[in-house]
């Protein structure tokens, strides 16, 4: 059995004990107070008269059982402070939730979050709000801190190549909640930041980022964090063996994912979900720039709350509004578009070829690898179209990106099986994308025989993954635009 222990009962801690009286599971209290003692006996409580900061008034108020709780909830900060220390040491398994007591001083409180999971300071929570993080949904939250807290150096919160806008704000989100937990860290990605909106998020909201090279010295770091994705050399320039501290992401993995600490909730729309319910558990009031980045990362990966979005992105957005800078995310939302992006979105249409329902086109040469999200986007909208997928080249590599909409593909899972064996692929049922080395294809010099034997290969992998769904029918080439398919300008 396990049996959450209360040491010290001031009026919050008296509070604190009726509401876990009406939940399961066995309560002990010990407390100096013998009136309240006797109080609480008289409700059915177990509770002892003794010292909060005696380890054998403690074990003996357990009777052997497992502590999967202390709760340090007396009226005095220098007592608390001692009972605290006592349980870190006595219940090293246990969640430490303390209570900074009546008239504390900052100095008492650093001296509680160095032993303590949690700190609550007087007038900050109600009893409720306490006790959010110390039963099983905070697990999460006791399990990170104690890994964050135990990093020996700076982690390095890593998001995937060209990240988004939900890996952007996710990795700032981690770094503040590492850095609150006493663990330096940085932001780092590796690629480029080329999308216009992405850009303007971190210069209007003014993160600090690292960009890694392409072999990232990671000497300086006593820990590896992923944000967004889930294996390391996977869309992200890490070597495949490197040993991970940290994962949280919200896309369903393709292989089993090796890390110390692995929060995989594929029912979010958003890795920014999570990171802001572990802000909420923490008692963390995010700053305006992370609350921010935050909603816009949930708004951007849920299509505005249109796609693949649960209760938790509504809840998140919520806990986030009040904190936002509204005007900064207008900016945000609204940045100028560059030629870049407007030629490789004309080229994308040019170049589409339909068949049924699914759309494919090639981009050619890229200049901005973001651009061929949008084009996704667009082109998904056109009359007819329920998949659609649209890829490019540079420096060596294939990238594409797939859209779908309708329960009758799952292109994350179409993706993974035509490229996953070639390169890397991966995503959500609506929304994929894929990265496959050219080898020797990048030989090629003339222009538009490189685009030639590109789209053959992607588009013949494709159409070839889809045919052995069987729910999916290929139907005629077609065309939403009326234009003519088959041969086009390819650009």
């Amino acid at each position: 059995m396990s049996t959450r222990l209360v040491l010290g009962c001031g009026s919050l801690g008296f509070r604190l004990v009726e509401r876990l009286a009406e939940r399961s599971g066995r309560i002990a209290v010990v407390a100096g107070d013998r009136s309240r003692v006797e109080t609480l006996r008289t409700e059915g409580i177990d509770a002892r008269e003794g010292d909060p900061t005696d380890p054998e008034a403690a074990r003996a108020a357990t009777e052997g059982d497992t502590v999967e709780t202390v709760l340090v909830a007396g009226p005095g900060p220098e007592r608390n402070l001692a009972a605290a220390r006592m349980a870190a040491r006595t219940f090293p398994e246990a969640f430490l939730l303390a209570y900074a007591g009546e008239g504390s001083t900052g100095e008492t409180r650093e001296a509680l979050r160095a032993v303590a999971d949690d700190v609550v300071a007087p007038g900050s929570a109600v009893a409720e709000q306490v006790l959010a993080p110390a039963g099983r949904e905070g697990h999460r939250v006791r399990t990170l801190s104690r890994l964050l807290r135990g990093l020996d150096g700076r982690l390095a919160v890593v998001m995937h190549d060209n990240p988004d806008p939900d890996a952007i704000a996710s990795a700032v989100a981690l770094v503040g909640i590492a850095e609150a937990a006493g663990c330096p860290a940085d932001a780092c990605y590796s690629g480029d930041i080329a999308h216009q909106e992405n850009r303007a998020l971190v210069n209007l909201l003014e993160y600090d980022l690292v960009k890694f090279d392409d072999e990232p010295d990671l000497e300086e770091y006593a820990g590896i964090a992923l944000v967004d994705h889930s294996r390391p050399g996977v869309n992200d320039q890490l070597p495949p063996d490197t040993p991970i501290d940290v994962v949280i992401d919200h896309h369903p993995p393709r292989e089993p994912v090796e890390a110390t600490f692995v929060d995989l909730r594929s029912d979010a729309g958003a890795t920014s979900t999570l990171l802001t319910d572990y802000l909420r558990r923490l008692n963390v009031e995010p700053s305006e720039p992370v609350a921010t980045g935050l909603l816009y990362g949930i708004r951007v990966d849920t299509r505005e709350f249109s796609r693949e979005v649960s209760v938790e992105d509504y809840e998140a957005a919520a806990f986030l509004l009040p904190h936002v800078d509204r005007s900064t995310l207008e900016r945000v939302e609204s940045p100028s578009i560059s030629p870049e992006t407007l030629d490789t979105m004309g080229r994308a249409i040019r170049n589409r070829e339909i068949r049924g329902s699914v759309l494919t086109t090639c981009v050619g040469h890229l200049r901005d690898r973001d651009a061929l999200a949008q084009a996704a986007d667009r082109l998904l909208d056109l009359d007819g179209v329920t998949t659609c997928l649209v890829y490019g080249y540079d420096d060596g590599t294939i990238y594409a990106s797939a859209r779908a909409r309708g329960a009758q593909l799952d292109v994350g899972e179409t993706l993974r099986d035509a490229f996953g064996q070639i390169g890397s692929a991966g995503g959500h049922a609506d929304m994929a994308g894929a990265q496959v080395p050219m080898g020797v294809l990048g030989d090629t010099e003339d222009s538009e025989e490189l685009a030639s034997i590109v789209r053959d290969v992607v588009t013949d992998r494709f159409f070839e993954t889809l045919r052995e769904r069987p729910s999916w029918e290929p139907g005629p080439p077609y065309d939403g635009l009326d234009a003519p398919v088959g041969v086009h300008d390819r650009g």
